[in-house]
Order: C-alpha cells, then sequence, then structure tokens
C-alpha cells in the first residue's frame, strides 16, 4: 500500500475550532469522496463530522452512530451547497473485517455520497483509491498518571498514546492534534482550505507542524442504515 501524497498537521485549541476546520474541509468534499476518521474516545470525531456537514450543508443533528452504524444526513436543498451530496456517517468500531464493512452496503451511496468512517482504517480502503484520513488526538488522555503531551513552540506534535482510552466522549475545550493525510489521485494534493490560513494567521489555528506516524488505534455487527429525515 503506497503512502500518503501528503501530510497536513495542525493544532486545535477547542471544540468550536475543531468544528470550523471541519466545516472548511466539508466545503471542498465532492461526491464520491471517502473520510476515515480515527482517534481515541471523546478526541472530538463526532464534533469534526457535525463541522463537516455543515461545510457540506446536510440536515442537522449528526451524533455518532455507534448503534445503528450508519445514518444518512441528506442535503438540504435550501442549505449553503444546494444538490450537493448527501453525507454518509459510519460507526465501525464494532466491525471486525473488511467483509463485514461491505455487508452494509455502502458501495450503493458512495458515487453520490460523502462517506465518513469512524474507526476505519483497516477496513474501509478497498472502497475507493482515493481518501482522507483524519486523525485527532487529545493531549492529556483520560487515564490518571498519563503526563499531557506538550507543544513546545517550534517543535513538532506528539501523538497522544493510543493504547489510553478517553471513555469521556463529551468534547470539551482541551487542544486536540489533527492530522489529514491524503492518498490517491483525487488528493495528490492537498486541498485549500477556505479560512484555514486566515484563522492560522489570527491565532485560531496557531500553527502548522508535520506530525509522526500515531500507532493504529485499536478496533473492536451490520445493521439497516437510518437516514436522518
Amino acid at each position: 500500500m503506497s503512502g500518503p501524497a501528503w501530510e497536513l498537521g495542525l493544532e486545535v485549541r477547542t471544540a468550536a475550532e475543531t468544528h470550523a476546520l471541519a466545516a472548511a474541509l466539508g466545503a471542498v468534499l465532492e461526491p464520491g469522496d471517502l473520510l476515515v476518521l480515527t482517534g481515541e474516545l471523546g478526541a472530538g470525531k463526532t464534533t469534526f463530522t457535525q463541522g463537516l456537514g455543515e461545510g457540506l450543508g446536510v440536515r442537522s443533528g449528526i451524533i455518532s452512530p455507534t448503534f445503528v452504524l450508519v445514518r444518512i444526513h441528506p442535503n438540504l436543498p435550501g442549505g449553503p451547497r444546494p444538490g450537493g451530496p448527501d453525507l454518509v456517517h459510519v460507526d465501525a468500531y464494532r466491525l471486525e473485517s473488511a467483509a463485514e464493512i461491505d455487508d452494509i452496503d455502502l458501495e450503493n451511496t458512495m458515487d453520490s455520497a460523502v462517506t465518513v468512517v469512524e474507526w476505519g482504517r483497516g477496513r474501509v480502503e478497498h472502497l475507493s483509491d482515493s481518501r482522507l484520513e483524519v486523525e485527532l488526538h487529545r493531549p492529556r488522555g483520560g487515564a490518571a498518571g498519563v503526563p499531557a503531551v506538550t507543544h513546545p513552540a517550534g517543535a513538532p506534535l506528539a501523538p497522544a498514546d493510543p493504547s489510553v482510552l478517553d471513555f469521556d466522549t463529551d468534547d470539551d475545550d482541551e487542544p486536540r492534534s489533527v492530522v489529514i493525510r491524503g492518498f490517491g489521485p483525487r488528493w495528490a494534493q492537498a486541498p485549500a482550505l477556505p479560512g484555514v490560513e486566515t484563522l492560522s494567521k489570527g491565532g485560531s489555528l496557531p500553527g502548522v507542524e508535520t506530525l509522526p506516524e500515531p500507532q493504529p488505534d485499536p478496533l473492536t455487527a451490520p445493521q439497516t442504515p437510518e437516514r436522518n429525515s
């Protein structure tokens, strides 16, 4: 498997900044795009997906699809991107193989929607020859005695210990590191994200660093997709 064409690392300090970064990314996504979203529990994956939904102009009300595996959020005709793609939101935490991903028939919506798969690494790469991988890490982790990951000025960000899962799923305003990697011909070059350059200059997104490769998150059954109607 070939490596990413590029890698972008950012630090966001609040849930609002996580949302804003994702909304900027959502504004440039097109039908057929696949995003693989990973991060320890409570890292902000739902907040990030809500931001993507805003940028795509889909129906609000995005929550984790853990108990139904798949939720479909339709594009709003009166929204900022009328006629744009729906958002298909998948939680693959309880799926153990690519075969189980195939059982939920994502191929039926891949060409017409943007598909976001949480915990999808090693499970969904066969669905498309191009993808974005997005990782979110909580610097402070979720266990007593685990030291905070600091970010000295000018130093690369270090990922949180992936063996530590934070079961507090409420997003808060702790800093997060966000890594975005592009794979395949669709993402041969990093996208220009509307507003991100301005935010970075203004201090809302304080600096861009190349991050070291984190270790894969642990993955732990198929159901009918739920439509957000």
